[in-house]
This record gives C-alpha cells, structure tokens and sequence, in this order.
C-alpha cells in the first residue's frame, strides 16, 4: 500500500522538519561569533518547526491528546529532547538569553498594533509593503520581527493551550538572570509608562480636549495617568507587593475615568459634526488604555508566565488583522459609517410615518412631488429632443432633475425612493440594544413604519404624475392638435421601460445612486456642521454688515437646516443624468431607471398612443417593469444605507441575523402592517 500525500513516510519529509538539522543550527546560533540574523533566524526556524514538523511515532505523542494544538504537543517532546541532551539545552538557554538580552521587547508592548495615524491609503501602502517586501530579521526591535515569529494567527491557539507545566518547563529553559522578577518586569513596565505618555498626549491634543467633557477632565484623570505609571514602576521594582496591589487599583480607576472622558467626545461630535480622524484617535486611546490594563495584570498576577502569554496569544491575533487587507477596509468602513450615519439620521427620522395622520401627511408631500415631476418628465423629452452630444445631453438632463428635486425639497414635498437613505441612519439609531426579543420586535416595528411611508411615497407619487401627465398630454393634443410627446418617442420609452429588457438591473444600479446621494447630502451637511458655517454665517462680522443681524441669522437656520438635503437633492440629480453619460464613454451602457420619472414617461407613452395602447403587451409589460422599479429603488437603496447604519452601530452578524428573521416572521404574519397605518388594520 503506498502512502497517502496526508501521511509521508520518513524517508520523504523534508529535512527543513527533521529535529536533527533544528539543533545542529542550534550548535552555530549559539557560537559567540553568531550574528544577531544568525541568532534571532533560529528562534525563527524554531518556531516554524513547531509550527509543521511531524510529530514521532514512537513516543506516543501523534495519538496523545487530540485536543491539543500540535505546535504544543511538539514543544513538549522538543523540551524533552534538550532535557536529554544538557549541552544542547545549554545551548538552547544561552540562544534564548542573548535574545531576550537584545530585543526591545517593551516596543512590542507598547507600540504593536497601533496606527500611527487615520490615513487610509498610508496605512493600505503599509499592509501591502508587509505582504509583498521581505522582512529582515536583522533587528532588535521585537515589534518588527513579531511578524516573522507568528506569522499564522493560529499560533494564538497553541499559545493559549499551554499549561503551568510547559510554562514553567520554559521558564527554567532560560538563564537565571532573563527569569528574574527585574528581568522580565521591567519590559512590562517601561511598556506601561510609554503607553501612558502617548494616551496623555493624545487626550491633551487640541482635536480631542476640546470635545471632553469638562466635567470629567476637571478631575485630571490624564495629567495623572503619568505620575501613576511611575509609582507602579518604583513598587513593582522595590518589590513592595501591597503597595503594589494599591496603586494597581488606582491606576484601573484612572484608566476607567481617561475611557469617560473619551467617550464623551462623541457626544460632542454627534451635535457637532464626526471627524475621522477624531474618531479614530478616540479609538486608539482607548485601545491603549486596555493595553495598559493588561500589562497592568501581568504585573500584579501571581500567573505572570500564564497572562503573559496570553497577552502575547492577544498581539499574535492583532498581527493577523494589521496584515489583513479586508480587516482596513472594514475598520475605514466603520469610521465612514459613524461619520455619516448620526448626520443623516438628523432629518431621517421625520420621514417616517407612525400613524394615520403621519401618513397621510406623507401622501400629500408624495402628491407634490408628483406634481413637480409631472413637468420633469415633458422637459427630459425635450431635452432628448435636442440631441446633444452624450456629455451635454447629460448635463443638462441632470440638471432637470436637480432642480426638480430642490423644488420639490423647498416646497416640503416628496420624491418616492428618495427616502431610505436618508431614513435608514434613523432607524438603525433605534439599534442601541437589540440584545432582548423586546428590543427586536421594537425595532421590526419601526420597519414596519418605514415600510409603509415608503408605500406612501410611491403612492402619492404615481397617483399624481401619471393623472397629470395624461391631462397635459391629451390637453395640448387638444389645443394644437399633437400631443407634446410624439409617437416615436413614445415606442422608445415601450421599448426601455419594459420588463422584458434590462430594466431590473438598473433599477438596481438606480438604487445605488439614490444611496450615493444620500451619503453626499451626509458628508457635506457634517462637513457644514464641523467647520461651523452656521455660526459664521449668524455673527460673522463682513456677513452681518451685508446682512443685518437678523437677516444673518435667518440665513443660517436655514442652510443647517437644508444644507444635507440641498447636497443630496443636487448630487441626486447630477447624478441620474451625468452616471449614463459617463458609462457610455466607458463602453458601459447603463441607464438609469427612477419609478416616479418611469411613470411619467409611460404616461406620456400611453397618451401618444391613444387607448389603444391598453390593449398592447408591450405597454403591460412596461407597467410590471415600473412595479419592478419601484421595488428595487427602495430595496437597494434602503439595503445599502442600512448596512452602513449598522455598520456605525457595530451591530453583530447573530444580532443581524435575528433581526432579519424578526422581520420576515412579520412580514409573514402581518403582511398588511408594513402597507396600511395600524387604524387601517383593524
């Protein structure tokens, strides 16, 4: 029987696993004349070995223990193996004496894992010069050769599976003067105080001291993070265990206050705009703040080799995602997500109908906008009309749009679809807790709220603009004897508003463009709020001379109140018309498809070609294809904007799937909820 590719014979392992070319390299690595890349590519090789290199046969080791990790198991029998050979255990110690002698181990502690700064493309070019450029071992900086040591995030595993046995097997493995309480302390604790200088200086910097809470820094939680850095070195030095144990407990209250302290930065920033990288230095100063506290209990344990070494199985976890390419863009995701979700949930949540009233509130904003979009449709055919090159053509079919949008906005009306990305951040601000079925079911409510007014938009939207485009169409028929849109027009739109063509699919990619919108309308309306316009606008002395006071005023109540919706209503337009004519140069002919001006313009059709059309497939085939549109605007739309709520909310996949179910059941169980207010139900 030959042997399985799993299971290699002896004879055809590679020699880089045989045990016996391990400690030969041993032999040289622990020759005083040995490099520090000779010295430090053993420890290397070491770990690698224990990594892959099968285990022996014969000494009951491969069956033993399935639960255990196998780079444990093979650290047990490489310890055994220098137990019965004392000079090349003595070679072993002195290897890894020099190279605990050697390595800045308190730069691990300190600085690994934590970016420099919130730059996105700096830190994308960093992650990609660590997968593509070779790592040089020649270095006594352990932060940059961790990545060469633990290179499998598995390593995490077998790091934490190793008992008080092995650990202590270890630790008598070193010389004496690496093991002592001094020797392997004092890394711990220069790591601390480096860690609580950098919070320090992070809490007392401009961008984040001037967003906390003043009543929390009255306290002087970070000008005294320092001091008792340094008192926790004196006593753990002078050995002073109750003194010791003291200033431990001090130094967690302050860690605690300095996490207070940060987060009420976003408090500040919900009212006042997000920044980036604000955020994101909140981020690292909380995540120093938990390093420190696990240094801190690595100091005071009386496990000290057990919760150093799962510290180290906690950086082994945090080298994977620093050499992940997806973990930075879904760490950015998240950072743009906070930035624009509180923004847009300011004028989200209005848009949400919970009651009769509320609802047919919404209808007549829906009609309104119906109305408006009645006149959209008549200037798009002219505009086609005017056959311009591709580029104008799309100019200024955008610009239709836009200020159809902006008239439709300042008269307080409504466009169908144009809601989700702007509700979807309000809803999820419902999110806080949906750790209990209550909290659910709350939520799936307030989806069920969103559902219908979105059914309200579309609602008032088509009873208006198919009626009115009908009623201008047959009326100038009558008056001048043609209608305004003729019949050749009229077979174009039967032709690209049907099912039955590409339809759904840029229904879909419309979808994505009423969502790119809305985080338009977001970013600039917190790009507004960060830099206070609205103040300047109110007192800036040139304005209120050219103003008056009052006047100034009245000007900046209303740019921050339709700032976000002036952006969005604009880039939506610019958008609809200038994506198509951009494709178009590309090679990609995508078209947009909005189920308000897709009414309109099959209106239009249909009264070109008389009732007659009725009795046409093609026209019933145009009119599923609206229905289709109408669906997938909102859909996608809503889907996307809503994953960006969550994803500001750092809602969990279980959670996300419990919130899906609760929301079919309902959909399920009361169909009719998310169509009809709750009066209408029974």
């Amino acid at each position: 029987m030959t042997a399985t590719p799993h299971a290699p014979t002896p004879a055809a392992l590679p020699s880089a696993w045989d045990l016996t070319v391990l400690l030969d390299a041993l032999g040289r690595a622990a020759d005083r004349r040995a490099s520090l890349p000779e010295r430090n590519l053993w420890v290397i090789r070491a770990l690698e070995w224990l990594r892959h290199a099968p285990l022996p046969a014969g000494d009951g080791l491969a069956g033993a223990a399935p639960s255990k990790p196998q780079p444990a198991l093979r650290l047990k029998y490489l310890l055994d193996e220098l137990d019965r050979h004392p000079e090349q255990r003595d070679q072993a110690a002195a290897v890894l004496g020099r190279f605990w002698a050697e390595m800045d181990t308190a730069a691990l502690f300190a600085d690994f894992g934590f970016s420099s700064r919130a730059n996105f493309f700096g830190e994308l070019g960093q992650r990609l010069r660590r997968k593509l450029l070779p790592i040089t071992p020649a270095t006594t900086d352990l932060s940059e050769l961790f990545g060469l040591l633990f290179p499998d995030a598995d390593d995490a595993l077998w790091l934490e599976s190793l008992d008080e046995v092995m650990l202590d097997r270890l630790r008598h493995l070193m010389p004496p003067d690496a093991v002592g309480d001094h020797a392997w302390q004092t890394p711990l604790l220069d790591a601390i105080m480096f860690l609580a200088s950098a919070v320090r200086a992070a809490a007392f910097s401009g961008a984040l001291r001037q967003r906390m809470s003043g009543e929390l820094l009255a306290h002087e939680p970070f000008r005294q993070l320092a001091v008792a850095a340094d008192r926790i070195r004196e006593r753990a030095l002078a050995g002073d265990e109750a003194a010791l144990l003291q200033e431990a407990q001090y130094l967690r209250a302050l860690l605690d206050n300095c996490r207070r302290c940060a987060d009420s930065v976003h408090d500040h920033l919900e009212e006042h705009g997000v920044s980036i990288s604000v955020v994101f230095d909140v981020d690292q100063l909380r995540l120093r703040t938990h390093r420190i506290e696990q240094l801190l209990n690595c100091v005071v344990s009386r496990q000290r080799s057990r919760d150093v070494t799962r510290l180290l199985a906690e950086l082994v976890r945090t080298a994977a995602e620093r050499r992940s390419i997806t973990a930075l863009f879904a760490d950015h995701y998240s950072l743009l997500a906070r930035k624009v979700a509180e923004r847009s949930a300011e004028v989200g949540d209005h848009y949400i109908t919970r009651d009769s009233a509320s609802y047919r509130q919404m209808l007549k904003a829906a009609a309104g906008g119906g109305a408006v979009i009645a006149g959209t449709t008549f200037v798009k055919f002219f505009v086609i009309a005017l056959a311009m090159s591709a580029f104008w053509g799309g100019f200024w079919a955008g610009m239709n749009y836009a200020v159809s949008f902006l008239i439709v906005h300042l008269m307080h009306g409504t466009v169908a679809t144009k809601q989700p990305a702007m509700t979807a951040p309000a809803l999820a601000e419902k999110l806080g807790d949906v750790g209990d079925d209550a909290a659910v079911e709350r939520f799936v409510d307030e989806v069920a709220h969103l559902i219908r007014s979105q059914a309200a938009g579309i609602f008032g939207n088509l009873a208006v603009v198919a009626p009115l485009v009908l009623a201008i169409q047959w009326g100038w028929q009558a008056a001048f004897g043609a209608p305004l849109v003729d019949g050749h027009a009229a077979e174009h739109v039967l032709e690209s508003v049907t099912l039955l063509g590409p339809t759904a699919l840029f229904a879909a990619f419309t979808g994505v463009l009423l969502f790119a919108s809305s985080l338009i309308g977001g970013w600039v309306e917190n790009w507004f709020v960060w830099h206070r316009l609205d103040s300047a606008i109110a007192w800036n002395p040139r304005i209120v001379t050219r103003l008056g006071t009052e006047r100034a005023h009245r000007w900046a109540r209303f740019w921050r109140a339709n700032i976000s919706g002036l952006a969005s209503n604009i880039s939506l337009g610019l958008l609809l018309g200038l994506v198509p004519a951009v494709g178009l140069f590309f090679g990609v002919p995508v078209e947009v498809r909005h189920v308000t001006l897709s009414t309109g313009q099959l209106a239009a059709a249909a009264a070109a070609q008389g009732l007659s059309v009725l009795e046409h497939s093609a026209f019933w085939w145009c009119v599923a294809g609206i229905a289709v549109t109408g669906v997938l605007n909102l859909a996608v739309s809503f889907f996307l904007a809503f994953r960006v709520a969550m994803g500001s909310r750092g809602i969990r996949l279980a959670d996300r799937s419990r919130i899906r179910r609760a929301i079919l059941r309902r959909l399920v169980s009361q169909p009719m909820s998310f169509v009809l207010p709750p009066e209408h139900l029974g």
